[in-house]
């Protein structure tokens, strides 16, 4: 087997998921992230580290050990090698391995392990579950048309916040506990996030109206980024394309041109007579 079909059979193997040998492969990974994970969590139980801390730390080291081959390999077998270096999964990956190592010098980066986690969103690829990934990308679409008026909005918070932090300061003062103004500005932020962790609280009759101005003015704040974003989501919604094979039984859309049975109902797909469906 020369250099180059070695590559190109592990990049099969690693990137895609039409081959029972890739889809074996994925199903694996997945099993072995979620186990590394609960790894990394159980250490954190101190009863469980005590009993249990050589063995849990010789399985971190061990799947880290196997995440890095893993790794090296996908740099390896990669069409476009730095494509994957700096794409999201390629990021991941590397996080993926990266907090054991840093261990090494920094005591307790081993939790960050964690991070690990997202690298379950290869079932998505792995399940052929196109539409959810369509969903979450209408999503971010959503959020990002939102994002000026949300800057408006919390620039607007912020200057209540700060304006009434401020005002409590000067109406409670440091005998009450609101001993300056940041202090202060942190306590107008839980309130009208209606937090209320109860650490500061004002004493005087006028400091308490004016608290409860804020929480009720923090119910109807909370709506707002609510409704800006749900406006985004419906226009969204309405001006994305819904390309794909349309099911015969449910009408649910967009499936992909692999796809043999509807993801909503299970019905299999007639290419023949099913149409392909647009929403204009």
């Amino acid at each position: 087997m020369t250099h180059d079909s070695l590559r190109r059979r592990v990049g099969h193997i690693i990137f895609e998921t039409t081959t029972p040998a890739a889809r074996t492969f994925d199903v694996v990974l997945l099993w072995v992230i979620l186990l590394s994970v609960l790894a990394a969590v159980l250490e954190s139980v101190s009863s469980l580290e005590a009993r249990w801390g050589e063995t849990l730390r010789g399985l971190e080291w061990g799947f880290t050990v196997a995440f890095t081959i893993e790794y090296l390999l996908r740099i390896y077998s990669a069409k476009d090698r730095r494509r994957y270096i700096f794409s999201y999964f390629g990021l991941v990956d590397l996080l993926a391995v990266l907090p054991t190592y840093l261990s090494l010098v920094v005591p307790g980066a081993q939790y960050a392990l964690v991070l690990r986690s997202l690298r379950l969103l290869r079932v998505f690829r792995i399940l052929k579950l196109a539409h959810f990934l369509d969903d979450a990308d209408l999503l971010v679409r959503a959020m990002r048309a939102s994002r000026e008026k949300i800057l408006v909005f919390l620039f607007a918070v912020m200057t209540i916040v700060l304006i009434t932090g401020t005002a409590m300061y000067l109406i409670e003062g440091p005998a009450n506990g609101f001993d300056n103004i940041p202090l202060s500005v942190y306590w107008a932020i839980v309130t009208v996030t209606t937090v209320g962790f109860g650490d500061l609280t004002p004493l005087t009759p006028v400091g308490r109206f004016l608290a409860s101005m804020l929480m009720i003015t923090g119910y109807a704040i909370i709506a707002v980024p609510t409704g800006i974003v749900t406006t985004e989501l419906g226009l969204a919604s309405r001006s994305r394309p819904n390309r794909g094979l349309a099911c015969s039984r449910c009408g649910a859309g967009g499936h992909t041109d692999e796809a043999n049975y509807c993801y909503s109902c299970g019905e299999r797909l007639n290419r023949e007579s099913v149409p392909k469906v647009r929403l204009q």
